[in-house]
């Protein structure tokens, strides 16, 4: 298998866990969400931008894009519908900085 291209984002989402509020967090199964699978729901969903804009930000090509935002979106749903914490780290990511 080839290494992971660099992808690039805008900012790091930091520490964020989202969890289900009927259960504590030590109970709860999780999802990890890679970073580049949250800024691509970033750019695609918030921003609105079209896959090929978005893949030119991360610096990927489309059909990548596109199947980074189908595992981020299949994990979301898994953690929505299955009661499970999602927790964002991870990913081979490097910080854009400046403008967009």
């Amino acid at each position: 298998m080839r290494p992971k291209k660099t992808r690039w984002v805008k900012c790091a989402p930091g520490e964020r866990c989202f969890k289900p509020q009927c259960k504590p967090l030590n109970k709860c199964e999780g999802v990890f969400l890679s970073i580049d699978e949250f800024e691509a729901l970033r750019l695609a969903f918030l921003e609105g931008l079209k896959q090929a804009d978005a893949a030119r930000l991360m610096k990927v090509s489309r059909p990548t894009f596109s199947r980074i935002l189908t595992s981020a979106q299949r994990k979301i749903a898994d953690g929505l519908v299955n009661i499970k914490a999602i927790m964002i780290e991870g990913g081979c990511c490097k910080i854009k900085k400046g403008r967009a």
